[in-house]
């Protein structure tokens, strides 16, 4: 797995503050922007975060590259339906050879392991025949309608890999660019860094965190599950670790580390 940042909005506390400062101040446009020094930008800060006042936050956003991650942990990641995402597609991306993620609780038994491999390898087998034999199949219906070979073996290609594509596993590695506002990824860091997600995109969430922590200290200063900040909400099904995680993700999010 590799998460990188690839963007984000300029000093985002800064334009957070801003905003704020539109809210709460007699300040007209032109003059929003001034004596914002640090000082001040952490006063505002502080200020949403006491009073929960969230709107301000949504006005900056990160962009994250992701890769080396299974088609069934970005199926969770789309579900944060206030984001915009770019994946890799495997509708026109040969899986020819396809790399696959590997559970930890599968790789650390060997008998286990062997026979995931095989399976992977079987799925693999099973998509190059199925590619092959559709391609074929449509190279030669393209053909015949008088369509010229070399334009007609690349539509068969795509049309082959299409169809194939459906007995690709949920191990999968994918590719995928997702782009959040900050209100939304602070709601994601609390769903998804809790220790009852899903391994992998807890993994994944952790590492944004961290690479977002960097440049917005303040705004990612008491993200993380709900247990950092407050109570755990997953009541009876708790891991019951709140003190642990709140050190864990202090140490993560401070500004001094």
């Amino acid at each position: 797995m590799k998460v990188k940042l690839l963007t984000h909005t300029p000093e985002p506390e800064k334009y957070i503050a801003t905003a704020a400062k539109l809210c709460y101040a007699s300040a007209d446009v032109d003059s929003l922007l001034d004596g914002l020094d640090d000082e001040k930008i952490a006063s505002f800060m502080d200020m949403l975060s006491s009073i929960g006042h969230e709107s301000p936050i949504e006005h900056v956003s990160f962009t994250f590259a992701i890769e080396g991650i299974s088609r069934a942990c970005s199926h969770q990641l789309v579900r944060h339906r206030i984001a915009s995402y770019s994946q890799q597609s495997q509708r026109y991306v040969s899986m020819d050879g396809f790399d696959y993620v590997i559970p930890p609780e599968i790789a650390e038994d060997d008998e286990i392991l062997e026979l995931y491999n095989k399976q992977m390898k079987a799925a693999s087998e099973s998509y190059n025949i199925l590619s092959e034999k559709l391609e074929e199949k449509h190279f030669a219906e393209l053909t015949s309608q008088g369509i010229a070979e070399k334009t007609a073996r690349q539509k068969a290609k795509k049309m082959a890999i299409e169809d194939a594509r459906f007995v690709l596993p949920n191990a999968c590695e994918t590719k995928i660019v997702v782009t959040m506002n900050a209100r939304t990824l602070r709601h994601f860091f609390k769903l998804r860094c809790c220790n009852r997600a899903q391994w992998e995109i807890r993994a994944v969430a952790v590492e944004m965190l961290r690479q977002a922590s960097e440049v917005a200290p303040i705004l990612f200063r008491n993200a993380g599950p709900s247990c950092v900040c407050g109570s755990c909400t997953e009541g009876k099904m708790s891991c019951g670790k709140a003190a642990e995680m709140r050190a864990y993700f202090k140490s993560l999010t401070s500004s001094d580390k």
